[in-house]
């Protein structure tokens, strides 16, 4: 069964930091690329970052460029993002998501896995 599992996100003051994992299991993600999105309440998906196969590039939506960090270990399965500078409208559930045709998109339906998420709530 293919499993994408978050966790790390929480409660944290504005301007505090988190570290989101996502462990991948069922099949091998190294060949996909991987990407965040959240989802806050009452509003749609939206995309977060991205990162390809090998971890040599990466995209990230405006508001959190210079603030969030994507990364991947393909070794564990693994991809990661390390956020910074939190603020209240950083507030949301967290979603990892595999595009397993390895394309960097900020689309939604081209990806093809997707976990169950983690909340992540920034109080000011």
């Amino acid at each position: 069964q293919v499993q994408l599992v978050e966790s790390g996100g929480g409660l944290v003051q504005a301007g505090g930091s988190l570290r989101l994992s996502c462990a991948a299991s069922g099949r091998s993600f190294s060949r996909d690329a991987m990407g965040w999105f959240r989802q806050a309440p009452g509003k749609e998906r939206e995309f977060v970052a991205a990162i390809t196969w090998s971890g040599m590039s990466t995209y990230y939506t405006e508001s959190v460029k210079g603030r969030f960090t994507i990364s991947r270990d393909n070794a564990k399965n693994a991809v990661y993002l390390q956020m910074t500078s939190l603020k209240p409208e950083d507030t949301a559930v967290y979603y990892c998501a595999a595009d397993i045709d390895g394309r960097i998109t900020t689309i939604t339906s081209l990806y093809h896995y997707w976990g169950q998420g983690t909340q992540v709530t920034v109080s000011s």
